[in-house]
């Protein structure tokens, strides 16, 4: 049987030093490391999911205890977020298009600005929710849209 270990913000850790814990209550502890003391609350118990979110020092931190499926999931690449490849996109409301932060040929990722809407007098800014590559850009700047116009084409 392997040994198991530890994640801290989805990063494997093997502790070096001895620690203790000191809870105080059921929400706030002092971590004993050597000879220094940090200072700890559990600011979410996750663990029906396998995590604890604690704050030491006013830093938070996502603590998992790592388990066997974890690195046969991960041999796998099952461990990888799924991102979906952009084909279109089309106006979620109507408005007038204001600018246009892409170019045909670029490529886009998730989170990336797209474009600016103008509608109801707020200006919307559009982000890419997948990934994909510019292929045409279907309106031009100062053009009024109506909801569902598709405004740009990927590849």
């Amino acid at each position: 049987m392997t040994k198991q270990g530890w994640k801290i913000d989805g990063k494997s850790f093997t502790p070096t030093a001895k620690a203790s814990i000191v809870w105080e209550d059921a929400h706030f502890f002092t971590l004993l490391v050597e000879d220094k003391q940090f200072h700890g609350e559990i600011v979410e118990n996750g663990m029906e999911q396998g995590f604890l979110k604690v704050k030491i020092n006013h830093r938070e931190f996502i603590i998992q205890k790592e388990r066997a499926l974890d690195s046969l999931i991960a041999e796998l690449g099952l461990d990888k977020e799924k991102v979906r490849k952009l084909h279109q996109l089309k106006s979620p409301m109507p408005g007038r298009v204001i600018a246009i932060a892409v170019k045909i040929g670029d490529e886009i990722n998730v989170g990336d600005e797209l474009l600016t809407l103008e509608a109801m007098k707020m200006e919307n800014v559009l982000k890419s929710d997948g990934t994909g590559k510019v292929k045409s850009i279907d309106i031009q700047l100062q053009e009024v849209v109506d909801k569902g116009k598709v405004l740009i084409t990927f590849e």
